[in-house]
């Protein structure tokens, strides 16, 4: 719900980020109704004048989700312009840092190991990144194979070092981000 970030949210929208922000901190367990009106500083009651129950909150939380790590995330790129690899990063940045989207992803994955219908929403949202990768990578790698390699470690490093604690020898993190970053998103030298 990125595009409604400035604006004035309905009580529906309220719900449902206020649901996102749980999962988010603790995980589908943590969306509770009751929880959830105490933190919006509502009844319980009126959470049902907008949906049927708990599961059709939680199909809302995960619409808004891809929704705004894909949809709005491809537009932004789009409208947004740049060479592939800077829209590459562009994606990446808006999907993967910050304390808004990462942590939402990060929770949909962990949730997806244990529900089988979030792990096919999961693999929906991440054919959808994958194909814009394999898009923008293949604007300068023509060969197939090497164009699935690189899109894989991109978006494999955009998740993965999120879950590393290993130092890196005199360099800082964002030092061997960005180099990584210029080996597989820049055309074979």
């Amino acid at each position: 719900m990125g595009h409604l970030a400035g604006a004035t949210r309905t009580p529906r929208e309220r719900w449902i980020e206020e649901g996102l922000r749980a999962l988010a901190e603790g995980g589908p367990d943590a969306v509770r109704v009751e929880a959830l009106a105490k933190r919006l500083g509502v009844t319980k009651g009126g959470f049902y004048g907008y949906f049927a129950d708990r599961d059709a909150l939680l199909e809302a939380m995960l619409d808004a989700w891809e929704r705004e790590s894909t949809d709005e995330v491809f537009q932004r790129i789009a409208e947004e312009g740049g060479d592939p690899a800077t829209r590459i990063r562009r994606a990446g940045t808006l999907t993967f840092s910050g304390d808004r989207l990462l942590p939402i992803d990060l929770a949909v994955r962990d949730w997806a190991r244990r529900d089988e219908a979030v792990a096919e929403r999961l693999r929906r949202v991440d054919n959808r990144r994958m194909a814009l990768l394999r898009e923008m990578i293949g604007t300068f790698c023509s060969d197939p194979a090497e164009v699935e390699a690189r899109s894989l470690i991109a978006f494999c490093v955009a998740i993965g070092h999120h879950f590393l604690a290993a130092d890196h020898d005199g360099l800082t993190r964002g030092d061997v981000l960005t180099r990584a970053a210029d080996l597989v998103l820049n055309p074979s030298r």
